[in-house]
């Protein structure tokens, strides 16, 4: 039964059905009654009203109201897309089982890596956990215990020095020129380990060439991160003496690296690999918390992730 008490604030709607119960305040009466005979309807056909939602609107709505208020929202609405284009979308929502889920696994494994896969899974599962615990559409989330590829091993590519050399002979140095940027960015990053996000949003104000420091206002952790400099950092920013730094969003960013890359005829090298780098470098100057500070890991075994130095440089250091 529904019931509209009236309260200092407003009206208050309690609703008790099927042993639900659920209650909200409201400024008017007649809007603290429409939510009680709504939400009475809902609990009486909530059986019937789940059978009838396809997965896709769960996914659609999700990236409508969850994924834009993240960092990653643009690869979130991506993997949202292509799952929603997959025939696991169409299958209502209270018909979903685990072996659905093991079905879409199998058959995308066979066109993408595995780490895809693994990442679009995490997505699915990680939504529907939200149209259980927020949403009230399940009762219980069908694709857990679905086993999720394994977790590739972390890529070890580091760029050479003949690498660098040829990528800076395509670029030149002329700063109006987006490949003289693009790969300013990489030898910066290779400096301070920054992402290419944090220098595509980089402004100058953000800047302290005389503290050799340069404020990161936002993350990818959401957190803000002060990053030291080194000389050579702050000569090549110096270099760039433009009034937007870079000049160019992250996406453009590694858009136009891979075609410098390609250019200076340099095979398997991506822009995030000088994060590797700067991290091995790194290593050499810095002890193991400030440079998970310097490089912006809150979880200090991350580093391992991009510690790739040669066991042959380590046999030297020994000596």
């Amino acid at each position: 039964m529904a019931s509209i008490r009236k309260i200092k604030s407003g009206y208050k709607a309690e609703v008790a059905r099927n042993g639900i119960r659920r209650s909200k305040t409201f400024p008017t009466k007649r809007a603290a009654s429409d939510w009680a005979a709504r939400q009475e309807y809902l609990i009486v056909n909530d059986d019937i009203l789940k059978s009838t939602v396809p997965f896709s609107d769960v996914l659609q709505r999700y990236a409508r109201e969850v994924s834009h208020r993240k960092r990653g929202a643009r690869q979130e609405f991506s993997r949202i897309d292509c799952i929603c284009k997959d025939r696991l979308a169409s299958i209502n929502l209270a018909d979903l089982q685990a072996s659905d889920f093991a079905d879409y696994r199998d058959r995308r494994i066979l066109v993408v890596a595995h780490g895809t896969v693994r990442r679009e899974m995490n997505t699915m599962t990680a939504i529907l956990n939200v149209a259980r615990r927020e949403w009230g559409l399940l009762s219980s989330n069908p694709s857990d215990g679905v086993k999720k590829p394994t977790e590739p091993p972390p890529r070890a590519r580091r760029p050479t020095q003949d690498e660098i050399d040829r990528m800076a002979h395509v670029a030149g140095g002329d700063m109006r020129f987006a490949f003289a940027r693009v790969h300013a960015a990489f030898l910066l990053s290779i400096e301070t380990g920054m992402r290419a996000g944090e220098m595509a949003g980089l402004t100058w104000d953000c800047v302290d060439t005389d503290r050799r420091v340069a404020h990161l206002p936002r993350t990818k952790n959401g957190r803000a991160r002060d990053v030291p400099l080194s000389l050579e950092a702050v000569r090549i920013l110096n270099a760039l003496d433009r009034p937007d730094v870079f000049g160019m969003t992250s996406p453009n960013m590694s858009a136009r690296w891979a075609n410098l890359r390609d250019k200076a005829g340099v095979s398997g090298l991506r822009l995030h690999d000088a994060r590797h780098e700067a991290v091995t470098r790194l290593s050499k100057k810095l002890d193991v918390l400030a440079l998970a500070k310097m490089i912006g890991h809150r979880d200090i075994k991350m580093l391992m992730t991009y510690y790739d130095e040669d066991a042959a440089d380590l046999a030297r250091r020994l000596d």
